[in-house]
């Protein structure tokens, strides 16, 4: 009778790592790592002092199914069901969009210019809810309100916020842009659909595992953003603050459409890749 093979740590990340390269899976080593971590309910890091240990086969069976849907272009976050934003650890999933280091950019903009945290926000497009929570989370003294046209999406905020103790502080609600929002706010932040319908082609096997309805925004691509910088004014203080995240080669014809309804103070910033990606304008 032939013996199996013992496979160990260093094994399995070594053919894993082979396999996503072929899969033409980016950064395929650190996916392998934080399967395998996942698998074996470790720290990443950790693996490195555990290069000899050998695997079982009740932890190879769940691995290679992983490995199989991650070979598919499954996202790594919805395998491994979180996702790290701002240093703080959220459940993702498929009923929203999975977090972006822009999203993330856009985060720690708003907190290095927010100088008094007595204020009110409103996020809309929350998905599962990382910009709000993570706002609240640096600035416990602020109301922030949130919301998603996504019944799924706000289920997933909700869990969030439970899972960080912020349920109380953090109010989800459905709405479409602003049609279902009372109040006035200080901040409206914002990381609506902007890809048009006809770039689908364009994205990535990962990216199209994320909600349609997070992703496309009609003919344009930016039809969303317009409808809120139309309908944002009603909703902002006098000198109140609108923050957008937008898609690439949209920033010059939204710079104008900002300026032509008398927004004043607009700024457009790039990302960590220097494309123009954020845009910021002050009203009344």
């Amino acid at each position: 009778m032939t013996k199996k093979p013992v496979l160990t740590v260093l094994d399995v990340l070594q053919s894993t790592t082979a396999y996503f390269k072929k899969r033409k899976i980016d950064s395929p080593r650190l996916n392998a790592e934080h399967l395998l971590a996942h698998v074996l309910g470790r720290k990443r890091l950790e693996l490195y002092l555990e290069f000899e240990r050998e695997l079982t086969d009740s932890e190879l069976v769940p691995l290679r199914e992983l490995v199989r849907r991650r070979g598919e272009g499954e996202p790594l976050q919805h395998l491994l069901g979180t996702v790290e934003f701002c240093g703080h650890v959220f459940l993702c999933d498929k009923r929203a969009l999975v977090p972006r280091p822009e999203t993330e950019e856009l985060v720690e903009i708003l907190k290095s210019e927010i100088r008094n945290s007595k204020f009110e926000i409103l996020d809309v497009g929350t998905g599962s809810g990382v910009i709000a929570l993570s706002l609240a989370k640096e600035f416990p003294e602020a109301e922030i309100q949130a919301v998603d046209i996504s019944e799924d999406a706000l289920a997933l905020a909700r869990e969030n916020a439970a899972r960080i103790d912020l349920n109380a502080r953090v109010r989800f609600f459905k709405s479409n842009v602003l049609e279902n929002v009372d109040g006035i706010f200080d901040l409206i932040v914002a990381n609506l659909p902007y890809i048009a319908a006809q770039d689908r082609h364009a994205l990535s096997r990962e990216v199209l595992h994320d909600p349609e309805v997070a992703l496309f925004a009609g003919g344009q691509g930016d039809e969303l953003v317009r409808a809120l910088i139309d309908q944002a004014p009603a909703r902002l203080r006098p000198g109140g603050r609108l923050a957008l995240e937008i898609g690439l080669g949209q920033s010059e014809a939204l710079f104008s459409t900002l300026a032509e309804k008398n927004y004043r103070d607009i700024c457009l910033k790039n990302d960590y890749s220097g494309r123009p990606r954020f845009l910021f304008a002050r009203y009344g």
